[in-house]
């Protein structure tokens, strides 16, 4: 199979093989190609960095301390997150720490 797929998700043309997906650059969605040269999408569902699916509502601790981007504040490794809101983005959720509503990356969360 010398011939790389076309995006299943926005079309995109300049996809790449990374290793074990299929990366598209424009929409950063991976995909897989079976041997039949069936498209297998990746689930598009946020998880935690063990791998534990999160929910809306859900309760999450911060396993490592964060910085904030255009602020001084600090999240400290051990803080307590309630009630998270799932973005488009299956890499990130919302939620509110001190009175801030801050976008927090699910690789940093563990349920």
């Amino acid at each position: 199979m010398n011939e790389i797929p076309n995006c299943p998700k926005c079309n995109g043309e300049f996809t790449y093989f990374d290793g074990s997906l299929y990366v598209c650059p424009d929409c950063a969605h991976e995909f897989q190609v079976e041997v039949e040269g069936e498209i297998s999408v990746t689930d598009d569902v946020a998880r935690d960095s063990n791998g534990a699916e999160l929910q809306d509502g859900d309760a999450v601790t911060v396993i490592k301390d964060l910085k904030v981007k255009g602020s001084s504040m600090v999240i400290k490794r051990g803080t307590k997150v309630k009630s998270i809101r799932l973005t488009e983005n299956p890499e990130e959720v919302d939620c509110k720490i001190d009175g801030s509503s801050i976008v927090l990356k699910t690789c940093f969360l563990k349920k």
